[in-house]
Formats: C-alpha cells, sequence, structure tokens
C-alpha cells in the first residue's frame, strides 16, 4: 500500500494527508492512484460522516509533480491518463455526500488549487500562499480548476489567477472566497469543523453538500425536485424526528 496519503480513521471521522513533503505534496501518479483509490473507498463506506484533507511537510499541495513528468520521459497521452485518474477521485469526492473539510499550510500552487477546492470548506493558515503557475511553464489548468475555481470566486479573479503570476495570501484568498477561514493553526480547527458535523444531525450536512455541488449542472426543477425527495427522507429519520419534536415542544414553551 503506498503511504503517498496517509489515512486515519477514528469512528466516523476520515483524516486524509497528503505524505510527500520532500516535493511539496506535488502529485505523481502513484499518489494520483491512491487519492482515487481512497474516494471510492471512502464514499462507498457508510460509516464514514466526514473528511478532513491535510498535508504533511511545509506546504499542502504544489499540484502535479512537474519534475516527475520531466524526468520520466512522459509524453501527453501519459500526462492525460495520470490526469483521468485523479480527476476520478475529485468527481468521486465532490459528487458524494460526505462532507469534506481542508487544512493549509504553506504554497498551494496549481492543481493543488483544484485539489483544496475538492473540500467542501477550506481553513487556511495566515502564512499560507496561492498560485496559478500553469502558464509559466506552458501548460493549461487540470484537477477541476477550470471549474472549482471560478465556482468559488468567479470568472474574473479566477482568471486573473490563471493569466498573471498574481500570488495571494490568506487574507485575500478569505476575500475572494478561495478559503472559507483562517487560523493559526489549521488543522485543530479543521478537526473542530468535521467533529461539529459529526455531532450534528446525521446526514443532513453531507445531503446538504451534495445539492449544492450538483445545483449547479442540473435545471432549476431538477433542483427543487431533488430537494423535495432529500429533505421527505430526512424527515422520516429517527434522528430528525427527534430533533424536530424538541423543537417543536420548545416553540410551545411559554416565554415569559
Amino acid at each position: 500500500m503506498s503511504d503517498t496519503i496517509l489515512l486515519q480513521r477514528d469512528g466516523a471521522l476520515a483524516r486524509l494527508t497528503f505524505n510527500r513533503p520532500a516535493s511539496l505534496n506535488a502529485m505523481d501518479f502513484e499518489m494520483g492512484t491512491r487519492w482515487r483509490d481512497l474516494a471510492h473507498e471512502l464514499t462507498a463506506d457508510d460509516t464514514i460522516g466526514a473528511i478532513v484533507l491535510d498535508a504533511a511537510g511545509p506546504a499542502f499541495c504544489a499540484g502535479g509533480d512537474v519534475v516527475a513528468m520531466a524526468t520520466t520521459g512522459s509524453d501527453g497521452s501519459a500526462i492525460t491518463a495520470m490526469a483521468d485518474v485523479i480527476h476520478d477521485g475529485i468527481r468521486t469526492f465532490v459528487e458524494s455526500s460526505i462532507p469534506i473539510v481542508a487544512a493549509v499550510q504553506g504554497a498551494v500552487a496549481g492543481g493543488g488549487i483544484g485539489l483544496m477546492l475538492t473540500a467542501d470548506y477550506v481553513v487556511a493558515s495566515p502564512a499560507a500562499k496561492f498560485v496559478s503557475k500553469y502558464a509559466n511553464i506552458g501548460l493549461t489548468p487540470d484537477l477541476g480548476v477550470s471549474t472549482l475555481l471560478p465556482a468559488a470566486v468567479g470568472q474574473r479573479r479566477a482568471l486573473q489567477l490563471l493569466l498573471t503570476d498574481t500570488t495571494i495570501d490568506a487574507e485575500t484568498a478569505l476575500d475572494w472566497g478561495l478559503v472559507t477561514a483562517v487560523a493559526d493553526d489549521p488543522k485543530s480547527a479543521a478537526e473542530g469543523i468535521a467533529r461539529g458535523w459529526l455531532d450534528g444531525t446525521t446526514g443532513a450536512f453531507g445531503q446538504a453538500k451534495r445539492l449544492i455541488r450538483a445545483g449547479a449542472d442540473r435545471s432549476f426543477a431538477e433542483n427543487l425536485a431533488d430537494e423535495a425527495r432529500t429533505i421527505g427522507a430526512a424527515f422520516d429519520t429517527d434522528d430528525s424526528k427527534t430533533r424536530v419534536a424538541a423543537f417543536a415542544a420548545a416553540s410551545r414553551t411559554p416565554r415569559h
């Protein structure tokens, strides 16, 4: 089993840790395959209620391992095959009903931005930096960047990052909507967010994530129909029945 991405389980919480710190956690084919396999493993596991995504070392992720691409004689077809494998993992996580929170430190570059935005909630350290660098080496966006980045920050800001040599800091990323929060200890903060999801209504956070993620690719009528089915199914769960009854009882209590 590859140790390029570590998996730790703690009850319903899973933690994925990018573990190629000497390469700034850039993804080579082995790491990309591990990413895809873990995506399928965790999203097929009904016991997993939340995922924390973080990284070892000084950087979160430098995207694809360009050094490996250049020194192993890779050609365009090999790069496409590698991207397809990583994309399979990204799509699997994004389309799942498991909420994901990322803890980000240091550099996030190129495809690392797409991997970060696989998460539904992103906590960055104050020292985090975000940069594209695709055009600098004559390459084009991958790992979901062309879709996930404009969805997060808008088309104009996405183009600013992709078409110029712009680097933004954590506070700018927060202002743009690229990250959700900035914290001195992003890993601890991310775990707190994930455990809050687990302590909440069973399944409701995950279904809310799924509805939002799916909504952009469907008609309004399809989204409304999915919302109706999903809230009906949620209402019939034992957890929701208990919480709704408690809410109704509290609403009937006289206030002085």
